[in-house]
């Protein structure tokens, strides 16, 4: 099957563009099967015309927090870039996102409307609790997601009447396989960009169990039947999705037009770039090492302790592992019996703040993170706007970001070869001033030019008006 563009949607100076990848099938016929691949040109920018005008847009999500971290982040920087741009825009989210909201942004109020949370929200929050993992996520996860939304869209449908919104963009949940329950809106439906698709590296899927395995297949089994019962994906004109994998986890039967553009991005005002510390050259201090994330098991944060281990036979170095979770009292024993040299350390910092975790990555080296089961992997993102390289596992979101120029990829062929590999990268960047602060030049600047929040919020108003543009010729073609 050839390639095909589907949309000539957007341009832009930077890289950062989202390319058009075909859909499944003619889904307007409601046929299945194909294989989606995206287009080798990015799309062009939409032709102006004499009714372009500026459109008005709705934000709908069930979080919008930066204190959340992950995707959650991701709807709050898209209605902040709107609001800085001067264009109309609202936000339809929940209320546990309240008080951060009111915080940051206090004269934007009047623009967001927050979804309750009763009684059955909480009851259903209660049994996710109990289920660990990815298993509570695809289960009660799913369906106290989609009561909200279901609740979301009755808000959204008043809003649209309302305060005549000309479109609506969701850009969570990032899962590709999640139903939407905004359908039937009346004005065009932009979904993403979404990244999922995962699972973990073959030589690691003992780490998932048995039951764990069956609870998610029935999980996504239960979600494709879902799609077809609440339709907001089938029926949204824009998709967009992070990458291939993700392209090919979609529902089948889309009628609208699917887009490649990496969901994630960096707040380069946060993220700054600082003076480095006069011993940064030095090669005999320890060199800095940060991870940063979760403490959880798919993090594998057991295995970066051993790769250390093996680091500071050969060089001294010490590690920080900043964040905190469910391994966090496993992994310090883990970390006591280690058995470092003096001058080596690992220290356990906790959760800390944004601006926090941005001082601590600036006094860093590199950071890293050896998650096996990453579909975003913003911190990588983040390290690089710092300046610093990054050692990242060789499969899903960190290939999206990293290359050879600003980091290391690690492959997890094996769980030997995967400590192994980690502990290579560690030590070239521990033994080199010179190539940490090569690799971090490139990884800032790569940063600056594809992934600013920014530049990425005028490649999303493009496709706000394509996207607009046409769900209205589609319109005036059936009348």
């Amino acid at each position: 099957m050839g390639i095909e563009t589907v949309v000539q949607g957007v341009s832009t100076s930077s890289q950062t563009t989202a390319s058009p990848v075909k859909p499944g099938a003619d889904c307007a016929t409601e046929s299945g099967g194909g294989d989606n691949r995206p287009d080798i040109q990015p799309p062009a920018a939409p032709e102006q015309t004499d009714n372009d005008g500026p459109l008005r847009i709705l934000i709908a999500c069930d979080s919008a927090s930066s204190r959340f971290g992950g995707e959650a982040a991701l709807p709050l920087h898209y209605f902040r870039f709107l609001l800085s741009q001067g264009i109309y825009c609202r936000l339809v989210v929940h209320e546990r996102c309240r008080e951060e909201l009111v915080e940051y942004l206090p004269d934007a109020q009047d623009r967001i409307d927050y979804i309750e949370n009763t009684r059955v929200d909480r009851a259903i929050w209660r049994c996710r609790k109990a289920i660990p993992g990815r298993l509570g996520h695809f289960t009660f996860g799913l369906l106290l997601r989609m009561v909200t939304q279901l609740k979301q869209r009755r808000c959204v449908i008043k809003s649209i009447k309302q305060h005549k919104i000309d479109l609506v963009h969701q850009p969570t949940s990032v899962s590709p396989r999640e139903p939407s329950a905004l359908f039937g809106l009346g004005v065009p439906l932009v979904i993403g960009p979404m990244n999922g698709g995962m699972d973990y590296p073959e030589p690691f899927r003992q780490m998932q169990s048995r039951t764990v395995d069956l609870g998610m297949w029935c999980g996504r089994l239960f979600a494709n039947m879902l799609n077809r019962l609440i339709p907001g994906k089938r029926q949204a004109q824009t998709l967009l999705v992070a990458n291939q994998r993700t392209n090919l986890a979609l529902p089948s039967c889309l009628r609208g037009d699917v887009y490649e553009l990496v969901e994630n991005g960096v707040d380069l005002s946060v993220w700054q770039s600082p003076e480095r510390p006069d011993d940064r050259d030095d090669p005999d201090r320890p060199a800095r090492f940060v991870y940063l994330g979760r403490l959880v098991d798919w993090k594998a944060i057991d295995l970066l302790l051993e790769a250390f281990q093996r680091v500071v036979r050969e060089t001294p170095a010490v590690l920080e592992i900043i964040g905190d979770g469910d391994d966090r009292a496993a992994l310090e024993a883990q970390a006591k019996a280690l058995d470092l040299p003096d001058n080596c350390a690992v220290h356990f910092k906790g959760w800390l703040t944004q601006n926090q975790c941005a001082a601590r990555l600036g006094n860093a080296d590199a950071l890293v993170l050896s998650s096996l089961l990453e579909c975003g992997g913003a911190v990588v993102l983040e390290a690089m706007a710092m300046g610093i390289p990054a050692v990242a596992t060789q499969w899903g979101g960190p290939v999206d970001y990293l290359d050879e120029t600003c980091g290391f990829l690690v492959e997890p062929s094996s769980r030997t070869d995967f400590i192994r590999g980690f502990a290579d990268a560690m030590i070239k960047l521990a033994k080199s001033p010179a190539l940490r602060k090569q690799m971090g030049q490139a990884g800032r600047d790569k940063v600056v030019q594809q992934f600013d929040w920014d530049t990425k919020g005028k490649v999303m108003l493009d496709i706000y008006k394509d996207s607009h543009r046409r769900f209205h010729a589609r319109n005036q073609s059936r009348a």
